[in-house]
């Protein structure tokens, strides 16, 4: 009986072990397959709450920082912010000076002649206003021959042109008074001076500003489009495209992913596994 139990204590014992070891080898494994130990990240940290910096501190804070900090403990690697423009993000990732784009960046058809996507939320451009003229705009067609502002960076510029082409200039109303701007906080600000009648970003943002400006904006209808926001991969880098998909998913199946989302208010666009170029 002594060695009977003996033996199965010795078998638990290795059981535990394997247990307490096979995430770190996995880790391993993922680092490995990839040839890096450190990862480095273009990021722009002007779009909350995706990222932005600490006003206090000065530090990286959002739900794309959190994510990579999570995608590079799965991959058993360290994480390098590298700060960039968003002009310059995608010349950065073909030339190989960063590894990867985590910086709220849409996943385009445009874009992926150069780089893959690994779509990790859903998104869609809102038009929105200030709260104080929120009466103004009953509907989406009050926007026809208004001026609208996004930044120019993005592509919400020519989402708004082809809105205000399917929904204002066919119906034979005015079209939408295009403005780009520096940037989602410069179309805030020209917004709130009254320079333009409203504006456009990723309608998953806007809860976020508004619990940081006191409900300052209204948003104008829903939003207009259905995208995604992905990371940025490089197209000649198969085996990190396939160990931060199998990371992801990693993420989604032991709940970190949600919990990373609930933090940041966006649990409303989860995907449920990784996508890989699924943008339209």
């Amino acid at each position: 009986m002594n060695a009977h139990r003996r033996l199965r204590e010795l078998v638990t014992l290795v059981v535990g072990i394997v247990a307490l070891h096979t995430p770190l080898s996995h880790a391993q494994s993922a680092a490995t397959s990839i040839g890096k130990s450190t990862l480095v990240a273009a990021i722009v940290p002007n779009y909350p709450p995706f990222e932005y910096k600490d006003p206090t501190t000065d530090k990286l804070m959002g739900f794309d920082v959190d994510l990579g900090e999570a995608l590079a403990a799965k991959l058993g690697v360290k994480l390098e912010w590298q700060e960039t423009s968003f002009d310059q993000m995608m010349s950065a990732l073909t030339t190989h000076r960063v590894d990867v784009i985590l910086s709220g960046m849409t996943d385009l058809p445009a874009r992926r002649e150069s780089v893959n996507f690994l779509d990790y939320i859903t998104t869609g451009p809102q038009f929105y206003t200030v709260k104080a003229r929120a009466g103004e705009f009953a509907s989406m067609d009050a926007l026809c021959g208004k001026a609208v502002g996004a930044s120019r960076r993005t592509s919400f510029p020519n989402d708004i042109a082809n809105w205000s082409g399917e929904h204002c200039v066919k119906a034979g109303k005015p079209p939408v008074k295009v403005v780009g701007t520096d940037g989602s906080s410069d179309a805030r600000m020209q917004l709130r001076q009254n320079r333009i009648d409203a504006a456009v970003q990723g309608g998953e943002t806007l809860p976020y500003q508004n619990s940081v400006e006191q409900n300052a904006y209204a948003p104008i209808g829903q939003p207009f489009l259905s995208q995604y926001t992905a990371i940025g991969m490089s197209k000649d880098n198969t085996a990190l495209n396939t160990a931060l998909t199998t990371a992801f998913n990693q993420l989604v199946a032991d709940g970190t992913y949600q919990k990373i989302l609930a933090k940041w208010g966006l649990q409303q666009h989860a995907v449920p596994k990784a996508l890989v170029n699924a943008g339209k």
